[in-house]
C-alpha cells in the first residue's frame, strides 16, 4: 500500500482553508477534498461526504503545524452510496504536521475515520468515530467459521488497514487521544511505531475485533479507558475461541508501555501480547517491560491475560470468568503478583517459562487448576526462536499466594528449580501435583530475597486511580455475537440460544426499556408469548424450512445496530430469520496427485472426477471443517470435494457463500458463480469466504467444488434470502 507521504496537494486540494485565527474566522463548511492548514471551526452540520476509493486520497486533509480544528460536533457521514458496514469505504480525515488539535468531530461510515501519519504532539479529544467499517461475521450458532479469524502477524505495510479503524496512528510521538467514543466498528484505535503517548478516558467498547492495537510502539501510557466487549468468536455453550479479537492487543517489539486502572472485560482476550515474528525467528527482542497494572480483564472467552516470548509485569489485576487467567507461554523474567484469579477454567498457565515469579495471588474457584507449568520434551527443529534461546521450564519463585476451593493448586510437569514459600491453602483437594520430571522443588526455604516491582513514573503522580464504572451485566454469557459483532444492549433483538433436539428454538428478546409484541410468523408454531417487556425468553417450534419471527418495538428512543437514532414511541419491527432449504447433497472426495494439481490447469485437474471417488456420502448441509484426514484412512491433504443438489425456492434474489480451503467455484444450473480459483489470492483467513447474490425461482442444479492443498481444510456452503419483511 502507499503511504500517505505521497499524498500531492494537488490530489486533495478542491478547497484550502486560510485563516489568520479560529477565533476571528466564521465557521467553515466542509467539502470533499478540503485542505485545511490553520485554526478553524466548522460549522456545525451534517456532511455526506463519500469516500474515495483509496484511503491514499482523504476526504479531509489537515495538513501544517499548531494547528486546532474545533469540528462543533459536526458529523462527517460517508458510503452514502453503501448499506452495509462491510461495504464501507475511503479515509474521512488524514492529518499531517505538528501540535494539531482536533476535537469534537463525529465520523462515521469509512474505512477509517482518521488517520493521522508523522504527526508530533497530536491531539485528538471529544470525537465519537463510531460505526464505520466492520466486517460481516459467518460464524453460527453451534460452529464458527474460519474466515471471521483475525491476522495481525504482519503490519510493517500497513496491512492492519484492511480492517478499518476509527484512528490510525502511524509513526506519530508523544499523541494524546483523550475522552473519544469509538463504537460499532472493528477496531477502535490502532498505532503503527507510535510512542510515547497518552491514551486515556476513552470508551472504545463493543467493537468486533480490538479496542487498542499496538505495533511496534513504546513507552505509551493507556490508562483510564472503557475497552469492554471487543469480541467475537464466541457463542455460550458452544465454543469460545475469540478468534483473536481482544480488548487490547500488543504485538511485535512494543516496550515499555504502562496500562493501567482500565476495564477491559468480556474480550476475545482481555489483554493479547505477543512478540512478534521478529522474535519467532531471531530469538531476540521481544514485547517487553510492560507494565499492566490494576486493570479489570474478566470474562475473556479465551485469555483475561496473554503474554508470550517476553518479560513483563502483570501486578494487581482483576481476572475472573475466562478459560485462562493468564497464559503465558515463553515468557521468562516475568512478575505476576497480587492479581485476583476467580472462576476461571485455568489460572496461570506456563509452557517453557523461566525465572519468573508469581507472588500475592489470590486464586479461587479456578475449574481445573490454580496454577499450570508444563514443558515438551522437544522443541520442532526449523524453529528459529527454539534453536537460539534456553526454553527449558525452570527457575520460578511463588511466595505468599493464596489458594481457596481449588481441585489443585499446582499441576507441574516437566519443570526444575521451583521455589514455593508461605502457600496458604483453604478446601484445596490438591495442594501439588507434580510427576518424576519435576525436579529441585523447595518448599519454605530460609534462604529468600524478595525482589521488588519498581512503579512507573506515570503512576505516582496519576490521580485517576480507579477503573471506570460501567453498567452492563457481568458473565461471559452476556457476550451475544451478531453478524456484526457483539450486541451492545441499546437497540431491540431477538436473538437465538439455543435450538433443542425436537426443534425448539430458544429466544432471548433484549432491549431498551419498551414493549415488544409478535407482528408476523413463518414456519413456527407454539410460540410461547405474544408479548411482553424486556428482557424476557420466548420459546418458538419449527414447522417449516423458513423460520421466520417479526417482533414489533415500541418505547424509548434509541441508537440501532448501524448507528441510525430512532425516536421515542415509534414503532421498530425487529426480526429473526433461518432458512434451511431441503437440499439432499452428494458429496464425492477425489485425491489428486501431481499430474492433476489444481493449482496449474484447471482442466487437466477436473479428470480425477472420472475417477472413483475415495468417499461418498450423503449429507443434508455441505458443512465440513478437517483437521486432519477426511475419514479414516483417507487423505488429509491433495484432496478434492464435489457436493452436488437441488434446492427448490420461492422468487426472489438470494445470496450463495461459500467458505472453502483452500479453492473454490460454486455452479447454478451449470453457470459458475463463484470463482476462487488461485490460490496466490488466498492471504489471510477472510480470504477463505467468498459469496454471489443471484436471482432463483423454483428448482436450481448447484455444484460446488473444492480442492484442498495441505493442512486445515473447511468447506462450509450456506444459501440465504436478501432480506425483505414478511
Amino acid at each position: 500500500m502507499r503511504m500517505m507521504k505521497k499524498i500531492s496537494i494537488t490530489a486533495v486540494c478542491l478547497l484550502t482553508v486560510l485563516g489568520p485565527s479560529a477565533g476571528a474566522a466564521p465557521p467553515v463548511e466542509l467539502k470533499r477534498g478540503m485542505r485545511i492548514t490553520s485554526s478553524v471551526q466548522v460549522k456545525m452540520s451534517v456532511y455526506q461526504l463519500n469516500g474515495y476509493d483509496s484511503l491514499n486520497r482523504p476526504v479531509i486533509l489537515i495538513e501544517g503545524n499548531n494547528i486546532t480544528v474545533d469540528f462543533n460536533k459536526a458529523l462527517l457521514q460517508g458510503s452514502g452510496n453503501k448499506q452495509l458496514p462491510n461495504q464501507f469505504y475511503g479515509l474521512a480525515i488524514l492529518i499531517k504536521g505538528n501540535n494539531i488539535t482536533i476535537k469534537n468531530a463525529r465520523v462515521s461510515g469509512y474505512k477509517v475515520a482518521i488517520m493521522a501519519v508523522g504527526c508530533k504532539d497530536l491531539r485528538i479529544e471529544n470525537s465519537d468515530l463510531s460505526y464505520n467499517y466492520r466486517q460481516q461475521l459467518q460464524s453460527g450458532l453451534t460452529h464458527e467459521d474460519v474466515s471471521d479469524w483475525m491476522s495481525f502477524h504482519h503490519n510493517e505495510n500497513d496491512e492492519w488497514l484492511r480492517f478499518g479503524a476509527g484512528i490510525y496512528l502511524k509513526g506519530c510521538i508523544k499523541p494524546v487521544i483523550r475522552n473519544n467514543t469509538i463504537t460499532g466498528g472493528q477496531c477502535a484505535l490502532l498505532m503503527m511505531r507510535t510512542n510515547e503517548g497518552l491514551i486515556t478516558g476513552n470508551d472504545f467498547s463493543f467493537n468486533s475485533a480490538l479496542g487498542i492495537g499496538m505495533y511496534r510502539s513504546s513507552r505509551n501510557n493507556i490508562l483510564n479507558n472503557k475497552l469492554d466487549f471487543n469480541v467475537r468468536g464466541h457463542s455460550e455453550g458452544y465454543y469460545n475461541r475469540g478468534q483473536d479479537s481482544a480488548g487490547i492487543l500488543i504485538f511485535e517489539q512494543c516496550n515499555e508501555n504502562v496500562f493501567a486502572y482500565n476495564s477491559v472485560t468480556h474480550g476475545g482476550d482481555g489483554f493479547f501480547l505477543w512478540a512478534g515474528q521478529t522474535t519467532m525467528d531471531t530469538g531476540e527482542g521481544g514485547c517487553n517491560d510492560n507494565y499492566v497494572y490494576k486493570n479489570d480483564f474478566s470474562y475473556a472467552p479465551t485469555n483475561g491475560v496473554e503474554i508470550t516470548f517476553s518479560k513483563n509485569h502483570i501486578i494487581e489485576n482483576i481476572i475472573k470468568g475466562c478459560d485462562h487467567g493468564i497464559w503465558g507461554g515463553y515468557s521468562w523474567q516475568t512478575s505476576i503478583n497480587g492479581n485476583i484469579f476467580e472462576k476461571n477454567r485455568i489460572g496461570i498457565a506456563i509452557e517453557h517459562g523461566q525465572n519468573n515469579n508469581i507472588s500475592r495471588n489470590s486464586f479461587q474457584e479456578n475449574k481445573v487448576a490454580a496454577i499450570k507449568l508444563w514443558a515438551r520434551k522437544t522443541q520442532p527443529a526449523d524453529w528459529g526462536y527454539a534453536n537460539k534461546r534456553d526454553t527449558r521450564s525452570m527457575n520460578y519463585d511463588f511466595w505468599e499466594n493464596s489458594f481457596k476451593d481449588e481441585k489443585i493448586a499446582f499441576d507441574l510437569t516437566l519443570t526444575s528449580n521451583i521455589t514455593l514459600s508461605e502457600s496458604k491453602y483453604e478446601n484445596v483437594k490438591t495442594q501439588i501435583k507434580k510427576d518424576s520430571s519435576v525436579e529441585a522443588m523447595r518448599i519454605d526455604p530460609a534462604d529468600l530475597n524478595d525482589s521488588t516491582t519498581i512503579i512507573p513514573a506515570i503512576l505516582s503522580v496519576w490521580k485517576q486511580t480507579s477503573i471506570p464504572v460501567t453498567t452492563f451485566k457481568k458473565g461471559r454469557d452476556q457476550m451475544r455475537i451478531t453478524e456484526w459483532g457483539p450486541y451492545d444492549y441499546r437497540y431491540p433483538i431477538l436473538f437465538l440460544k439455543k435450538i433443542d433436539s425436537n426443534n425448539v428454538y430458544y429466544f432471548d428478546v433484549l432491549g431498551p426499556k419498551g414493549k415488544w409484541k409478535l407482528k408476523n410468523s413463518k414456519d413456527v408454531k407454539n410460540i410461547s408469548s405474544q408479548e411482553g417487556i424486556f428482557p424476557t425468553e420466548i420459546t418458538a417450534q419449527k414447522n417449516g424450512t423458513d423460520v421466520q419471527i417479526e417482533l414489533e418495538y415500541t418505547g424509548e428512543g434509541f441508537t440501532d445496530m448501524f448507528g441510525k437514532k430512532q425516536a421515542a414511541n415509534k414503532t421498530y419491527d425487529f426480526s429473526f430469520r433461518d432458512f434451511q432449504p431441503d437440499i439432499n447433497w452428494t458429496v464425492n472426495w477425489y485425491k489428486w496427485d501431481a499430474d492433476h494439481d489444481p493449482n496449474k490447469n484447471y482442466e487437466q485437474f477436473k479428470k480425477v472426477y472420472n475417477n472413483p471417488p475415495v468417499k461418498t456420502e450423503q449429507a443434508k448441509n455441505v458443512d465440513y471443517t478437517w483437521w486432519g484426514e477426511i475419514g479414516k484412512r483417507l487423505p488429509a491433504d491433495s484432496f478434492a470435494t464435489v457436493a452436488t443438489g437441488v434446492v427448490e425456492v420461492g422468487n426472489g434474489m438470494y445470496n450463495l457463500s461459500v467458505t472453502a480451503d483452500d479453492i473454490v467455484k460454486v455452479f447454478v444450473d451449470g453457470k459458475l458463480v463463484i470463482d476462487f480459483w488461485d490460490v496466490s489470492k488466498y492471504k489471510y483467513d477472510e480470504d477463505t469466504h467468498h459469496s454471489a447474490t443471484v436471482k432463483l425461482s423454483g428448482k436450481h442444479a448447484i455444484r460446488i467444488e473444492q480442492a484442498e492443498n495441505a493442512g486445515y481444510a473447511t468447506l462450509i456452503f450456506k444459501i440465504i434470502p436478501v432480506k425483505e419483511k414478511l
